[in-house]
């Protein structure tokens, strides 16, 4: 790392992520973000201070060593650094891609505290692309075999992240999943725009390389129940990672026409059934080109599905939300990217009724305003209980989406044990 003062490292600015250009991207589903330059890299590496007492591995879930990843960075030595990240994550190329940085390590920058934080994310992203495009993903160091068997239900992050730890411990590991395909939310909800599939597949496939087995069309419960995998099959342990995939519909009249679609469903058919590459997939999806589309909802998954929406020839996109933009648990990236790419924002305003035809299809939706001044009520009373006003959106309005926060029946929070002994799982019930 060059010798820089601490002013000086400060003084340099945040370098931008090259990008489509948004009515460009728009209108295709090529990732949105091109990656950073060796240049591009090298210099935003510089800024770290290289903190005595990194603050930013607290904010890492992982436990990533960041500071010592980036000064590898900034040195030019890539693939040391993508060992370096290795060492506590092995889905690089995922989470730099992904992951809420500015929620996580990122927030605890110090060089945030006057300026911009460390691109930390972007930099992991560089990294693990570096190494894949040019030596493959190389494999770790696998410990002694221990002699025991672990079985992992569900490939989405949390499966595969343990699979890889397991499997480097020296543990035999089977991943069971549901769908015909790995990966579970990240090839099923995240878009190709923002992860592309390929991505996916390379971690994937690198995970099998060090000896991890994955059996697919495996639905636990009822191919196998847990009580046959750890007596029946062997298994020493179990660890349940299956995600809160299921739709939290809002139980409004009219949600029942045709055209109201739950995101996970519109999603899968789009991510993992491949509906946007019509004809070449035959994917039935419902058509919203030259319609008008409302994605009701402020997360991720609403942000996806309306940009989704906007790539599928949507006439008009538009995300309607109960709250402003400041509660909306979106990436300030994603709604940074939708504006740019032509979606309308509604904000303080929630849905009251479904309208549809005697056909039983939707038409239009009955929408009902709030304040803003009842939002400072957040924690002592539901400001929905104050409407201002009542809309009645134009019968021409087309709902294509029906989205919400995402209340799932199960919230992933900390691993916890269960009731049978060596059986771990990533979710926990709702309090």
């Amino acid at each position: 790392m060059a010798e820089l003062t601490k002013k000086e490292r400060m003084q340099i600015p945040r370098q931008p992520m090259p990008e489509q250009a948004p009515n460009s991207r728009n209108k295709n589903f090529t990732e949105v973000n091109l990656g950073f330059t060796e240049e591009l890299a090298k210099l935003e590496a510089e800024r770290c201070l290289q903190c005595p007492k990194p603050k930013c591995i607290e904010g890492c879930p992982v436990g990533v060593q960041i500071k010592d990843f980036i000064k590898l960075v900034a040195d030019g030595d890539y693939l040391a650094a993508a060992s370096k990240i290795k060492e506590n994550n092995v889905l690089p190329a995922v989470c730099g891609r992904v992951c809420p940085q500015e929620e996580q390590c990122e927030a605890k920058c110090v060089t945030g505290l006057k300026g911009e934080s460390v691109a930390i994310g972007r930099l992991e992203r560089f990294v693990a692309d570096y190494e894949r495009t040019t030596t493959g993903i190389r494999q770790a160091e696998i410990k002694t075999k221990t002699g025991k068997k672990v079985a992992i239900i569900g490939s989405g992050p949390a499966g595969l992240s343990c699979a890889g730890e397991l499997v480097q411990l020296g543990h035999t590991v089977t991943v069971f999943e549901a769908l015909h395909d790995i990966g579970g939310v990240l090839i099923y909800g995240i878009p190709e725009f923002r992860l592309p599939k390929e991505i996916v597949k390379a971690e994937v496939d690198a995970l099998e390389a060090l000896g991890v087995e994955f059996k697919t069309n495996s639905v636990i419960g009822f191919t196998d129940t847990i009580d046959e995998l750890m007596t029946v099959e062997g298994y020493d342990a179990v660890f349940i990672g299956v995600g809160a995939g299921l739709p939290y519909f809002m139980n409004l009249p009219g949600e029942n026409y045709n055209g109201v679609y739950s995101a996970n469903e519109f999603l899968t058919r789009v991510n993992l059934m491949k509906a946007y590459k019509f004809p070449e997939y035959d994917t039935p999806v419902f058509d919203v080109k030259g319609k008008n589309v409302a994605v009701f909802g402020g997360g991720n998954t609403a942000m996806d599905a309306v940009r989704t929406s906007k790539r599928l020839g949507a006439a008009n996109a538009r995300i309607i939300y109960r709250r402003s933009e400041v509660e909306m648990p979106a990436r300030i990236e994603e709604v940074h990217h939708a504006k740019e790419e032509g979606i309308e924002f509604v904000m303080l305003t929630n849905p009251l009724e479904f309208l549809g035809d005697e056909a039983g299809w939707l038409h239009g939706v009955k929408l009902k305003r709030w304040s803003l001044a009842n939002l400072m009520l957040l924690e002592e009373e539901d400001p929905l209980r104050y409407p201002v006003q009542s809309m009645l959106c134009q019968s021409t309005w087309q709902l294509l989406q029906l989205v919400t926060a995402q209340i799932q029946s199960l919230k992933r929070q900390h691993p916890i044990s269960t009731s049978i002994n060596g059986v771990i799982s990533r979710l926990k019930k709702p309090q």
